[in-house]
């Protein structure tokens, strides 16, 4: 499956149009407008099988931007959580040569939480698309109590 890609390009507080891409202004995303935004950041789409076979090969470290009453109520095997609501990526634990990838339920918070790392400075653009429901419906194995 080839893999998506998007593109956020955006100088100061506005988003620079890419008639092939979709842009959107990274100060939307995150409440930081001192960040740097004239930087291109962009977030790599990982279907379910890819990240979980990442996981099981020790290359993933996946990083659960949901919320904890979420997460209690089911949760990816092996995930750190690091909440959106409270986010900062310097409480994204040390991957060691892995690669981030962030998850949520659907795939939206998680991008949002790679375009607030990139703003910070780090390395972190891969996401699981389709978040917990497209695990779930790829038949991957979830648990309970986070």
């Amino acid at each position: 499956m080839a893999r998506r890609v998007l593109d956020f390009a955006v100088a100061k507080d506005e988003f620079v149009p890419r008639p092939d891409i979709i842009s959107v202004p990274i100060n939307l995303f995150i409440h930081r407008p001192e960040a740097a935004l004239s930087d291109i950041h962009k977030v790599h789409d990982l279907t379910p099988e890819e990240v979980a076979k990442g996981i099981v090969e020790g290359r993933y470290l996946l990083v659960d931007v949901r919320e904890p009453n979420e997460v209690a109520a089911e949760a990816y095997p092996e995930a750190v959580v690091v909440p959106l609501s409270a986010f900062d990526s310097a409480k994204i634990p040390d991957p060691h040569g892995k690669t981030v990838v962030f998850a949520c339920r659907s795939g939206k918070r998680s991008v949002t939480a790679s375009l607030a790392a990139q703003a910070d400075g780090k390395p972190y653009d891969q996401h699981l698309a389709g978040g917990i429901l497209g695990w779930k419906a790829a038949g991957l194995p979830t648990t309970t109590g986070g």
